[in-house]
Parts: C-alpha cells; structure tokens; sequence
C-alpha cells in the first residue's frame, strides 16, 4: 500500500467517541484538533489507520478543549 500523502511534520490526532466488537468510532484531525472528520471502522482496519497515521491519542484534558471551543461557535458565547 502507499505511504500517507500527509506530510510527517503535520501532527494528526484521535479521538474515540465510541467503541464495539464491530466498530470504532473516532474522529481525526490534522494538525488542528478542533477541525476533524467523523469516521467508523473495525478494530483492526482502525488500529492499522491508527499505525500508518502515527497518530496522538487525545487526552481526556484536550478533548474537554475541543468541546469547550465547540460549545463557543454552536452558542456564540465568549469565554
């Protein structure tokens, strides 16, 4: 298979929303966190993702980020 076309320097993260036997549901950003794509696949076809993306898992700490950016632009509030 062919290498990524994202560039090394570009950091990518994870996000676990929810997790089966069947799938995994995640969302996946590039370099910026609170920009991210909503995706689901098995286990095995997301730990390989996972691996060939070298990505960072994101903490709980930085997850509670993202949501606190999000709830600014769904409700317009200023913090």
């Amino acid at each position: 298979m062919s290498q990524s076309a994202i560039p090394r320097t570009l950091k990518r993260y994870v996000r676990v929303r929810e997790r089966s036997e069947r799938f995994i549901e995640f969302d996946f950003a590039i370099e910026n966190p609170e920009l991210f794509v909503e995706l689901i696949m098995p286990p095995l076809a997301f730990e390989e993702f996972c691996a060939r993306n070298d990505v960072i898992f994101m903490s709980d700490e930085q997850a509670k980020a993202v949501d606190t950016q999000m709830e600014k632009w769904r409700y317009s509030v200023s913090h």
